[in-house]
């Protein structure tokens, strides 16, 4: 069944507020194997012009994947999760991610459009920190694949 076009354009309630924290910085960096000592280090990160240690540029995709589980689990979208890989992910930064933002994303469908019996649904989350001021914007592309006719 395809999605349903008329949720292009719907936005979902802001998350609560997810606290960057400088393990969880580090974790993240050592998971991806980036070692930049911005990411772990407070005076390597303040010799670069940063109050804290800043994150990878793709630690802000735990989060915002998150946030678009409001999307995903959304009962009148129709979205069939099981059958759903990620396709893309990209990011536009204002700022980087610092430890002790306390970060929040709200989530929007960007498009939904069927190829091949596919469904591909483009989300776009929007993370501010507890003062309003924008961070980063992400997108995300999910493609829903078509199921398997039966023989």
């Amino acid at each position: 069944m395809a999605l349903d076009q008329s949720f292009v354009g719907r936005s979902y309630p802001p998350t609560s507020a997810y606290e960057v924290g400088r393990e969880k910085i580090r974790e993240f960096a050592e998971a991806v194997g980036d070692g930049n000592p911005a990411y772990t280090d407070q005076e390597a990160a303040k010799a670069l012009g940063h109050p804290d240690v800043i994150a990878p540029p793709t630690f802000v995709f735990a989060i915002t994947f998150k946030a678009a589980g409001l999307v995903i689990e959304d009962p009148q979208l129709g979205l069939d999760y099981s059958r759903v890989v990620h396709g893309d992910q990209k990011f536009a930064y204002t700022r980087p991610v610092r430890a002790g933002d306390r970060l929040s994303v709200t989530s929007t469908i960007e498009a939904i459009k069927s190829m091949a019996g596919n469904d591909i649904l483009d989300i776009r989350g929007e993370v501010h920190d507890e003062s309003g001021e924008h961070v980063v914007t992400a997108w995300t592309k999910l493609v829903a694949r078509a199921a398997a006719e039966e023989a």
